[in-house]
């Protein structure tokens, strides 16, 4: 399982989501406050996510330690009610 760090971000705001994995590289598709967001991860050479968890309509890519700059923005949100 992929994306560990991302999923147990989601697990602490009780924001439900939908992983799966395909080619050995983890997604994640979730609702928050009723707009769409994705974590689809990658490797093109470097490893990275393509999200749109900083804008909802536009994605971007992150490589690097994108996990935890996709955490930390996702804990950054507001406490959904559980």
């Amino acid at each position: 399982m992929r994306l560990q760090i991302v999923q147990d971000a989601l697990k602490k705001k009780n924001i439900d989501y939908k992983y799966t994995e395909e080619d050995g590289c983890g997604s994640l598709d979730f609702l928050f406050r009723g707009l769409s967001f994705h974590v689809w991860e990658y490797c093109d050479r470097v490893w990275g996510a393509e999200t749109n968890i900083f804008a909802a309509g536009r994605s971007e890519d992150i490589e690097g330690d994108y996990e935890e700059v996709i955490s930390r923005e996702i804990l950054s949100w507001p406490d959904m009610a559980g």
